[in-house]
């Protein structure tokens, strides 16, 4: 998992409120285990026709949704099921951070375990981003703010010891494995 400090993008904005991990990624989709692939099949019901071909008028298909990094949605994202694919999909298509008034808190805390960087934001601050498509932010994770595009700053919050991962580019085992010295002295001491 790449580290994050420092995020700066364009927005993408689906401004849909209770947005489920099922219309993340249908459950059609869950019988991989690999991670790679998944960003193709993102909101794949709301992004292509039956036939396959893209729906020209879902935000992901538009030309200025290239290259974005940080979507903004609107209020509950995220609830539904506990499937970890619904992260893996989002950092396979290149989201680094979510946006929204209230994330679900197992779609939150399997984020975090996978590099995406879930941000609750006070509701006037995603109001300014839900109403400017494709506008400029920085996010700084060590200070904790989303800088908006009219200026002002917004806090978010976050546990340490996720934000310690996202900073370092290690999940919970990745944690433990650095830990492997210090684990075999105390076990040395102890015996």
């Amino acid at each position: 998992m790449d580290p994050i400090r420092i995020i700066e993008s364009k927005t993408v904005v689906l401004p849909r409120e209770n947005v489920d991990t099922d219309q993340i990624i249908p459950a059609r989709f869950l019988k991989v285990t690999d991670k790679k692939g998944l960003g193709k099949v993102l909101f794949t019901d709301w992004r292509y026709e039956a036939d396959g071909a893209p729906k020209k008028d879902f935000v992901l298909n538009r030309p200025e949704a290239e290259g974005c990094r940080v979507l903004v949605a609107g209020d509950n994202f995220g609830c539904g099921s506990s499937r970890e694919h619904a992260p893996w999909a989002l950092v396979d298509y290149g989201f680094q951070a979510v946006i929204s008034t209230r994330i679900a808190d197992i779609f939150r805390n399997n984020s975090l375990k996978n590099g995406l960087l879930p941000i609750v934001l006070d509701g006037d601050s995603v109001q300014k981003l839900l109403a400017a498509p494709g506008a400029k932010v920085r996010i700084d994770l060590e200070a904790q703010t989303v800088s908006l595009p009219d200026g002002t700053t917004a806090s978010f919050p976050i546990d340490g010891f996720s934000k310690y991962c996202l900073l370092n580019g290690v999940d919970e085992l990745g944690f433990l494995l650095k830990q492997e010295e210090s684990i075999a002295a105390y076990e040395a001491k102890r015996r």
